[in-house]
């Protein structure tokens, strides 16, 4: 609790839920649908409308999406994933559960996408397919990328858990690759808690996902407890459960009809920041590139930390002190022990995710969030700077 006269913690994210999702979820549970059912179909078919594919397949996450992918695609053991080292742990880490092996790649040093130049280099015969992750809702180059896929035959996939609603050239990300894994995690710009999507307009594709997502049984099963629906089902794959509940269906139905206005705000709010933070010299502020629309889910800064006496993770404790959370997307993979000592990676070099590590510094952004917020932010960021500038 704050202390009379002190501003409230301002944290650095908080959910953007209201009436409307939880009558929605009070009203799905009174029907008695508690798993997958007639709000999670609704939502699929919603989901690809808006994102233009032909097909939608609801997960319980982004992490779940990631590796039915993989699964259905046929990558396994002996097989190579091209996977950007700037990316949260489980885009790497489904390669593994699929059997195969994660080959790590640079960053752009402007936008966090994966570099694809190093991604070409990185090509071998075993490479059978590259994760693109819209890092903080910036889309990836995808020409640069399907290109390089069309050149070494290589399956493209989206890791769009921060890009919903981003787009590239005028098509959203999640319709760009062969398939893309959505996060409705509680912190992403449409939130079901927990949950998740996968786009795609392969219609095989979209079966076994379908099916493996829910133990690998026949199409439809879920029907068999409705008064239409028969009991026997057949199993034809040692599947998985991944499958979406129809209380979060609801909810991401509610926040679908929102996204419209919610991406508005951070738009928004980010031009407060821009503004608010474009005479501090100790930082660099987030950019967006010609030709794609972001989906603004981070706001990336970069400390410059020649300028200053003290680093970024102090100036995130000063942040803290001041009543502000912040966050870092992300430690590169490459500097986790497993990655750095079981799979090898120590005495690789990553020159621009090394550059940056140490530098990214995630402000608040949320829909909820008021203009004063962001002026607080930027102000007790500019205070602290200023006291420990060189």
């Amino acid at each position: 609790m704050s202390a009379p006269g002190e501003k409230p913690f301002l944290p650095f994210h908080r959910p953007a839920i209201g009436t409307e999702e939880i009558d929605a979820v009070a009203k799905t549970l009174a029907s008695g649908w508690l798993t997958s059912g007639p709000q999670v179909l609704e939502f699929e078919s919603q989901f690809a409308e808006r994102i233009g594919t032909r097909f939608a397949v609801a997960v319980n996450s982004c992490t779940a999406g990631l590796h039915l992918m993989l699964d259905a695609i046929g990558i396994g053991e002996g097989d190579e994933v091209l996977v950007p080292t700037v990316t949260f742990a489980s885009t790497a880490a489904t390669v593994l559960h699929a059997g195969a092996f994660p080959r790590l790649v640079d960053c752009d040093p402007v936008t966090l996408n994966i570099d694809v130049e190093d991604a070409a280099r990185k090509c071998g015969p075993r490479t059978r397919a590259v994760i693109s992750v819209h890092m903080a809702g910036h889309p990836c180059p995808m020409d640069e990328i399907l290109t390089l896929a069309d050149r070494h035959r290589l399956q493209v996939l989206e890791d769009s858990a921060h890009a919903l609603p981003a787009s590239y050239q005028g098509r959203n990300a999640g319709s760009l690759g062969r398939a893309a894994a959505f996060s409705f995690y509680a912190t992403k710009n449409l939130t079901t808690g927990e949950g998740g999507m996968v786009t795609t307009d392969d219609e095989g594709l979209r079966d076994l996902v379908a099916a493996r997502r829910l133990h690998g049984m026949s199409r439809d099963a879920w029907k068999r407890y409705t008064p239409g629906g028969a009991w026997r089902y057949d199993i034809s794959y040692p599947g998985f459960k991944y499958n979406m509940t129809d209380p979060a269906a609801a909810m991401g139905l509610v926040q679908l009809g929102r996204l419209g206005a919610m991406q508005a705000r951070r738009r928004a709010l980010v031009e407060r920041y821009d503004k608010e933070l474009s005479d501090v010299p100790e930082i660099e502020l987030p950019v967006c590139l010609d030709g794609v629309e972001s989906a603004w889910h981070l706001y990336v800064i970069r400390i410059r930390n020649e300028c200053l006496s003290i680093d970024r993770d102090r100036v995130m404790e000063l942040m803290k002190e001041a009543g502000i959370g912040t966050s870092v997307h992300f430690i590169p993979l490459h500097q986790h022990s497993h990655y750095r000592d079981a799979l090898g990676y120590g005495d690789e070099s990553f020159p621009n995710a090394d550059a940056a590590a140490d530098r990214i510094l995630s402000l608040p952004l949320f829909p909820d969030m008021t203009f004063d917020d962001v002026a607080r932010v930027a102000d007790a960021l500019s205070e602290i700077l200023s006291a420990h500038r060189r």
